[in-house]
């Protein structure tokens, strides 16, 4: 099964998202959902261990229409990146070529430590919450990685570790968003929904949004920017 990408910017775009899922784990899966031409990526940046979960997603369109739903380990999707890199080494891009659908084949293999992946959140049925600062969810995003850093001596086992970024991302987030976790700005900031710092701006670019809408549909709560999603629901026993 193949999923056919418009051009090389969206290849490019489909390598940063799984990049960034391999560095929060490196032995995790991408859930790729295709309906038509839409084609919806998923990563888990957090679930298990008594915390919360919190996905990661991407939405791209399709050069054609197909129907997938896959669940696959990131390091496959990486080996088809370095496929499709090998057949076009060499090749002098031009207009044309930067432009041409490529194809992007869905790894056979079904990634089986992916519990997340079944946790669907709804499609419809979200009620739009307010606006959320993007200083507010970086500086939440670091104030937990600092204390996750500092809460696990060397040597601490990954039980150690997963209970801790249980207790420290499960943390609400916002008053009066009960259930929505710290863990979701995490995930926005590790998945680069956030952008550019403002240390980073570019002052011929034009300017960046400065807040992601906040969204919630019965346990669930979505983070919203125009890079991408974030979902995310409590603990069960929350």
């Amino acid at each position: 099964m193949n999923l056919l990408l418009p051009d090389l910017g969206t290849l490019s775009d489909v390598k940063t998202f799984v990049g960034r899922a391999r560095k929060v784990d490196d032995g995790g899966a991408i859930r790729l959902v295709a309906q038509g031409q839409v084609l919806a990526m998923y990563a888990c940046a957090l679930h298990g261990a008594g915390g919360p979960t919190v996905l990661a997603l991407r939405v791209l369109t399709l050069a054609e229409p197909v129907q997938v739903d896959a669940t696959v380990p990131l390091a496959a999707m990486a080996d088809r990146f370095a496929r499709i890199d090998r057949l076009l080494a060499g090749a002098r891009p031009t207009p044309r070529s930067v432009g041409r659908p490529i194809g992007l084949p869905v790894p056979p293999t079904t990634a089986t430590n992916a519990s997340w992946a079944g946790m669907a959140p709804p499609r419809s049925g979200w009620n739009v919450e307010g606006v959320v600062p993007f200083d507010l969810l970086r500086g939440a995003a670091r104030t937990g990685i600092d204390e996750v850093a500092a809460g696990v001596p060397a040597g601490s086992g990954a039980a150690a570790v997963a209970k801790l970024r249980g207790i420290v991302w499960g943390r609400p987030l916002l008053e009066g968003a009960a259930g929505l976790p710290t863990g979701a700005a995490f995930a926005a900031e590790t998945f680069g929904f956030l952008g550019r710092t403002a240390s980073h701006v570019d002052l011929l670019a034009p300017p960046e949004e400065d807040v992601a809408t906040l969204h919630s549909a019965g346990r669930w709560w979505r983070l919203s920017t125009t890079r991408g999603h974030v979902l995310a629901r409590p603990a069960s026993g929350i």
